[in-house]
């Protein structure tokens, strides 16, 4: 038999057999997905260096991260919703084209508040780029090569959430933070360009007026809810809820809802969007790994930085082999040993901190674990049960479950730290917590569909994919 190198219309890539036709487009959807994804760690090392220019207190500078995140909330459901009905190059190629004018935006912004409204130009961009991705992978890609599409194009997240830092400081350091925008200039037009050829045109098959007052609902009740999470505050997050309280009264009405009910109704579904939230919140114990290196050992910020990198570049190392994994033995293996080796480097790191061995071993066998839980395996999921017509709003709910999870993670942790009685009680305690949640992950991810089940229910999607515009999942019965 020949190998997959050689077999016909085939290739290698990066380890992973895909049809030659899909490259192109792979290489067009990683290009948009590495811009948006570079512009939230890209910036980190060039903070200083924006508020000297603004006059800006150092406490006020999260505004630039927390902007970002609560638009990009917003505009994944606006992306996704007009994704499945307008098609999704044209959606896609809209969404680069935002995100380079907020960058523009960007390095032209005379003070601190045009600055904070560019980056959420930049973010009403970006939100889109991901899940529309996905769901073009989904429409294109056959089920039993998906997998691995998925973890090449995840993978160029993963590279850009480890070299945007260095990059960011390097360019800051030599240059201006101005540069850090102006380069996102020849990367958003070289994504143009290949998009118009690549990028599938025809049009997906949701029909009927777009639901306005869904639409609204969600954004406004998302944008109070996570704006309150953010700034713990009761008011926003209270309203946050009666908004969502009346998008969920709304589309029960709907003739044409943003996003379909019965997407919930599929078991298989329900515990994939609620994995999602939880693998959120255990990314949200990434953000204070440093800080609990430089408190418990006393090292240089740059070491702890540098041994936090290596928790990445384990994540990076294995997303696209559990990308090829996926097509191999199915989504639940894959989050299952993604959840077991997350849960056990969670609960090295929260009982050794103190010990460089112990944490740089922790950092390896978490970030191996998180390579397994994110990026391609709950898509993947997503897009196998989920028909076209709506793939694109079922693939965004799971970036705002995401989303959502880091909030609430980083919250959580700040939460336990600062009441805790000693700085190091506080660290143990709220690592212990984020391991506890690593293993009612994995009690989850035991709870989904066996390989040949998930298998069966991609065929019938894609058997279906003409029919009625519907949420089209099997029910899962073997699990």
């Amino acid at each position: 038999m020949p190998s997959p190198a050689t077999s016909k219309g085939s290739t290698e890539l990066a380890g992973h057999r895909v049809d030659r036709s899909t490259l192109p487009l792979l290489l067009t959807l990683g290009l948009g997905v590495f811009a948006g994804a570079l512009d939230l760690g890209v910036l980190s090392p060039a903070l200083p260096a924006i508020g000297k220019q603004f006059s800006i207190a150092d406490g006020n500078l999260a505004w630039i991260f927390t902007i970002y995140l609560l638009v990009t909330i917003v505009s994944i459901a606006v992306a996704a919703t007009l994704a499945d009905r307008l098609g999704r190059r044209p959606i896609y190629m809209t969404c680069i084209t935002v995100f380079a004018l907020g960058s523009l935006a960007a390095v032209f912004a005379p003070n601190y508040p045009v600055f904070l409204l560019a980056r959420a130009i930049q973010a009403l961009g970006a939100g889109g780029i991901f899940p529309v991705a996905t769901a073009t992978i989904g429409d294109v890609v056959p089920s039993e090569r998906r997998g691995a599409a998925l973890g090449i194009v995840a993978a160029t997240w993963g590279v850009a959430a480890i070299i945007g830092p260095a990059f960011g400081g390097l360019i800051t350091h030599l240059l201006s933070w101005r540069w850090i925008f102006i380069l996102n200039f020849p990367l958003a037009a070289t994504v143009l360009v290949l998009a118009r050829t690549h990028v599938p045109n025809r049009a997906a098959h949701a029909r009927g007026p777009l639901d306005i007052g869904g639409l609204t609902l969600l954004a406004g009740g998302l944008l109070a809810l996570m704006f309150g999470i953010q700034s713990i505050a009761p008011i926003p997050i209270l309203l946050g809820i009666v908004l969502l309280g009346g998008f969920v009264q709304q589309e029960r009405r709907s003739r044409n809802p943003v996003v379909p009910l019965s997407i919930f109704a599929t078991p298989q579904l329900a515990k994939t969007y609620g994995l999602e939230l939880l693998i959120g919140i255990l990314e949200g114990s990434l953000f204070f790994v440093p800080t609990v290196l430089v408190g418990a050992q006393g090292l240089s910020y740059a070491t702890a930085g540098g041994i936090a990198a290596l928790g990445a570049l384990a994540f990076v190392t294995i997303i696209p082999i559990s990308g090829r994994a996926l097509d191999r033995i199915g989504s639940r293996d894959v989050l299952l040993t993604g959840a077991l080796f997350t849960e056990a480097g969670l609960l090295i790191f929260a009982l050794g901190f103190g010990s460089l061995p112990l944490a740089i071993l922790a950092m390896l066998v978490a970030g191996a674990g998180f390579g397994a839980l994110l990026g391609a395996p709950t898509r993947y999921i997503v897009t196998t049960a989920v028909a076209t017509p709506f793939r694109a709003t079922a693939v965004g709910l799971l970036s705002q479950m995401l989303i959502i999870g880091q909030i609430l993670g980083s919250s959580l942790a700040g939460g336990i730290m600062n009441a805790a009685s000693n700085e190091l009680l506080g660290y143990r305690a709220a690592y212990l917590t984020f391991s506890a949640v690593a293993l009612l992950a994995l009690a989850l991810a035991g709870t989904l569909a066996a390989r040949h089940a998930e298998a069966s229910n991609a065929r019938a999607v894609e058997q279906k994919a003409s029919g009625p515009h519907s949420v089209e999942a099997c029910n899962y019965d073997d699990t």
